[in-house]
């Protein structure tokens, strides 16, 4: 039996300026659809407060005959809004989602409504039936409010029970934390496909603060090599890509489903990294 292809996809957030859509839609976007992904995911603010840039970043990805994920969680919307989204993007030929729980945003104080992931993929379930393929979030090195390891695990599994299809993880580092969860999930009872999400190291100081709020760890030796290099930016570059890829090529390997890569709306080095794998 031949061995399936592994699912190949690309992030990007919506971009603030009109320059930063042109370079987005018009350069970076062409090119990476040379290398076939099987879709691009476009980002959601805290309430929807980037819905308007989010909705057209998606309808510029169509035109280009991109398949897209817009990602949808409820925040400070109701119901009304969420169902005239799902409503305009499936009026896009859009076929996925990635549903999550947001957040509300600052200053709406008990305007907004939390409502968790599980519960929006069984409101988009109940709105628009099996139309959707829902994608929802998974973290191999445990969400930074979850109250335990095991609790993380089953709120995936309320996800993926109330009829997401599969799962994309937070970006990691170590590569046995990936694998060492999938073994949890498995054991839990879940039986969907969790995708590797995986960072391209470019601004490393933004990289480590941003982990440090998230909860991604960065492996001790890596950051010791990156500072070895000092101001050496090409150097940093160059072990940012060996690593990255070195860390794709061995989760396929292993048996990950696919990769999704959270580009931060830059061709490079994700380019780079998904043509070192050879697929």
């Amino acid at each position: 039996m031949a061995k399936q292809k592994p699912r190949i996809s690309f992030e990007y957030f919506p971009p603030k300026t009109a320059e930063g859509k042109s370079k987005l839609l018009e350069k970076t976007s062409p090119a990476l659809l040379e290398l076939e992904p099987d879709f691009f995911s476009v980002t959601y603010g805290a309430g929807g407060s980037t819905r308007d840039n989010t909705f057209g970043t998606v309808a510029g990805l169509r035109e280009l005959g991109a398949d897209v994920a817009p990602h949808l969680s409820f925040g400070g919307d109701d119901e009304a809004a969420i169902t005239e989204l799902l409503d305009r993007y499936q009026a896009l030929g859009v076929k996925r989602l990635v549903a999550l729980r947001g957040d509300i945003p600052s200053g709406m104080g008990g305007l907004g409504q939390l409502v968790y992931a599980n519960e929006l993929v069984e409101f988009v379930r109940k709105h628009s039936g099996d139309y959707f393929h829902i994608e929802v979030a998974a973290y191999p090195e445990i969400h930074p409010q979850a109250d335990s390891y095991d609790a993380d695990v089953y709120y995936l599994k309320k996800k993926l029970d109330a009829g997401a299809d599969s799962a994309i993880t937070q970006y990691f580092y170590n590569v046995e934390s990936y694998f060492y969860f999938l073994d949890q999930c498995s054991a839990a009872g879940i039986d969907k496909p969790i995708y590797a999400g995986i960072m391209p190291i470019t601004n490393f100081p933004n990289l480590a603060r941003f982990s440090r709020n998230c909860g991604a760890e960065i492996p001790r030796w890596i950051c010791q090599r990156i500072e070895g290099y000092g101001q050496d930016q090409e150097s940093i570059r160059k072990f940012g890509i060996e690593i990255v890829s070195q860390l794709c090529q061995t989760l396929l390997e292993s048996g990950a489903p696919g990769i999704h890569f959270y580009t931060m709306n830059q061709l490079e080095p994700t380019r780079t990294i998904r043509n070192n794998l050879g697929l």
